[in-house]
This record gives C-alpha cells, sequence and structure tokens, in this order.
C-alpha cells in the first residue's frame, strides 16, 4: 500500500483541533481573514498565520486579495465535502458507540443548519422537515431496518416528475442529519428530489460550500411538500 501516505497527510492536517475549528468556521462558503479565524479558533495571530500556511500550502485553503486584505476560503467543494463527511462519521460513531445517550449536537453555521448539499441529497432543517413531513403523510414508511417509498408516495412523487421505477437501488435510505439529530431521506431518491429543488431553483449552491441558498418560492415550494393540502388523494 505505497500510496496510502497521501491520505495519512491530509488526515494529519485534519487531526489538529485548532486547524480544524478554522475550516469549520468556512464551511458556510465565507472568506475569513487570518485575524477572524486566529478568534475563532483561539489562537494568536502568529500561531494561526502558521497553521493557515500549512492548510493553503497542501491546497484545502486558498487565498484571495480584496481591499488590500488576505482572505481565506475554501479552495475547493471536495474540501467542505470531505468535512461534511467526516462530521457525519463522527456523529453516526458516537451514536454507536452510546446507544442509549443522544450524541451531542456540533455548532453549525446558519446558513449550514438551515440547507445543505449532505453527499448527493438535501441535508438541514429543509430536508428533516420534508422527511417528518413525508413520513407523516404516508409518502414513506419504516420496516425494521429499511425505509421504504409506499404506492401512494409513489403516485404523489410522479407527479412531481419523480419516477421511481428508474432509480437504483439503495431507492430510500435514511442519512442521520448532524445539524439538527433527525434523519432526512437519502440514496437515490434523496438525490432525485435535489436535483429537482436545483433544476426549479429553488436552491443554489453557495461558492465552494456545502451551503445551499434557498430561494424564497423555493422556501414555500418545498415546505408545502406533503402537508396536509398536498396529503390528499
Amino acid at each position: 500500500m505505497e500510496q496510502a501516505p497521501g491520505i495519512s497527510h491530509i488526515a494529519s492536517l485534519l487531526a489538529e483541533p485548532k486547524r480544524t475549528a478554522m475550516l469549520w468556521a468556512l464551511m458556510d462558503g465565507s472568506a475569513k481573514s487570518s485575524e477572524e479565524l486566529a478568534m475563532f479558533a483561539g489562537l494568536s495571530a502568529a500561531s494561526a498565520n502558521a497553521h493557515l500556511a500549512r492548510l493553503t500550502g497542501s491546497g484545502l485553503l486558498r487565498v484571495e486579495a480584496r481591499r488590500g486584505r488576505r482572505l481565506f476560503r475554501m479552495a475547493a467543494a471536495d474540501v467542505s465535502a470531505a468535512l461534511d463527511a467526516l462530521a457525519t462519521t463522527t456523529m453516526a460513531s458516537v451514536g454507536r458507540c452510546t446507544r442509549n445517550t443522544p450524541p451531542p449536537a456540533l455548532p453549525v453555521p446558519p446558513l449550514l443548519r438551515r440547507a445543505r448539499v449532505c453527499q448527493d441529497h438535501l441535508g438541514g432543517e429543509l430536508a428533516a422537515g420534508l422527511y417528518q413531513r413525508m413520513t407523516e403523510a404516508g409518502w414513506i414508511q419504516r420496516y425494521e431496518q429499511r425505509t421504504e417509498v409506499t404506492v401512494k408516495g409513489n403516485r404523489h412523487l410522479a407527479q412531481l416528475g419523480i419516477f421511481i421505477q428508474a432509480f437504483s437501488s439503495p431507492l430510500v435510505c435514511d442519512c442521520f442529519d448532524w445539524s439538527q439529530q433527525q434523519p432526512h431521506v437519502g440514496g437515490a431518491l434523496g438525490a432525485g428530489l435535489l436535483q429537482l429543488f436545483l433544476q426549479s431553483n429553488w436552491v443554489s449552491a453557495i461558492d465552494e460550500s456545502q451551503a445551499l441558498s434557498v430561494s424564497e418560492v423555493g422556501l414555500k415550494e418545498i415546505s408545502r411538500l406533503a402537508t396536509p393540502q398536498e396529503r390528499r388523494s
């Protein structure tokens, strides 16, 4: 396994709590100065600059010049995606070790809390609310360790232009949302719903972030999916 050390290098950068704290502060797609990131991580200016130099030199952050100031932001969307995946794995592993105690919530930048890309589907408050409404409306239901789309759900999704017969497996699965302590819809259905929201311009990507901007129309349309008015057969 001669190639494995490349992974270890990035892992070692993320293993330092202060560096992770600075990266986490940029998860919402913002650009921040070294002074802001130093304050966020509880570091001196010199220590923050040393950490930021390592993060930029390794391709995790990039520097922007704005009005004579040097600002740092995520180098690319894959960096945010990796941190999001680590957050998901962290919460899941804690949950497996302490089954009777819910894992503590992670501090979440407001934009990420509201709506974000989780792997290939929608995450955040908007997604957790949609999962709950779809469950209560009988669009999806859980059998033991699996979640399935019901006949009723199939019909309503087809009216939205989502035809689950064309989807690959897994069709739908519960994805635990680390920011909400609740599940949202993952699998092919989750990906299909996110594509519908993007194509309808209800949500849009924010720079190199996992965060999603939600339009006023999008908030209204997504929030009404599987509401009592939508439940009528």
